[in-house]
């Protein structure tokens, strides 16, 4: 799995929240880029094999191969690309405490939410009570960032801008709809997730429009 030198490679999977948050900071940022697409449902998994160790060591997606080096973690990615893409658009506020918001609405999603709700834990906890633990555990985060938008959100998460936890919240609320949950108690959200579903920036890294989408997740 080899990089190109000079490209900027994403090893990603289509459903992944963790790569698609990326590939929405990529786009925002203008900054072009290949998929190396890693299949997570494959027997045995790809993100399993000794190659695919070697790029990312926790064995997930995404990982990107830019200026050289590799970096994992979407959040850790998504502040290298704001810290070294100065003069294109900005994902975090100016404002040091609306900058503070952003971090607090992505860890949530990122740590208190999605890991729960990852694929390696719904393996664990097995078929039958994997929807019920994944709907536990969004709506439980859901709650929380909903309280936060009430005091940040203008058009977006945090004001009127478009920032890195916009990137984290509309893939969450993908995978809140795939487990069925139901999202009428958190009208702020829904706002944001319409407000965005069409920018071509994320409408670019939807799943559905990702190379390895398998064609039955277009129907």
């Amino acid at each position: 799995m080899a990089s190109a030198a000079g490209k900027t490679v994403l090893y990603s999977y289509w459903r992944s929240s963790c790569s698609w948050r990326v590939r929405i900071a990529l786009n925002l940022k203008e900054i072009p880029y290949e998929i190396k697409p890693v299949s997570l449902i494959k027997a045995g998994g790809e993100q399993h094999s000794n190659e695919y160790r070697e790029v990312n060591p926790m064995e997930q997606v995404p990982a990107l191969f830019i200026d050289g080096v590799t970096l994992i973690e979407s959040n850790s990615i998504m502040h290298y690309l704001e810290e070294t893409r100065t003069h294109s658009r900005p994902l975090l506020p100016g404002d040091i405490v609306k900058r503070a918001k952003v971090r607090e609405i992505c860890e949530v999603i990122t740590s208190g939410i999605q890991p729960l709700q990852n694929l390696v834990v719904l393996i664990h906890v097995g078929e039958e009570k994997k929807n019920e633990w994944a709907k536990h555990w969004i709506n439980r985060g859901f709650r929380a960032v909903e309280k936060l938008l009430g005091s940040c959100a203008g058009k977006y998460c945090v004001g009127d801008e478009i920032t890195l936890a916009d990137c984290c919240l509309i893939p969450q609320v993908f995978n809140a709809r795939r487990f069925h949950v139901d999202l009428r108690p958190f009208p702020i959200i829904l706002r944001i997730d319409r407000e965005l579903e069409t920018h071509p920036a994320f409408l670019a890294a939807h799943p559905s429009n990702q190379p390895d989408c398998p064609p039955e997740a277009h129907k």
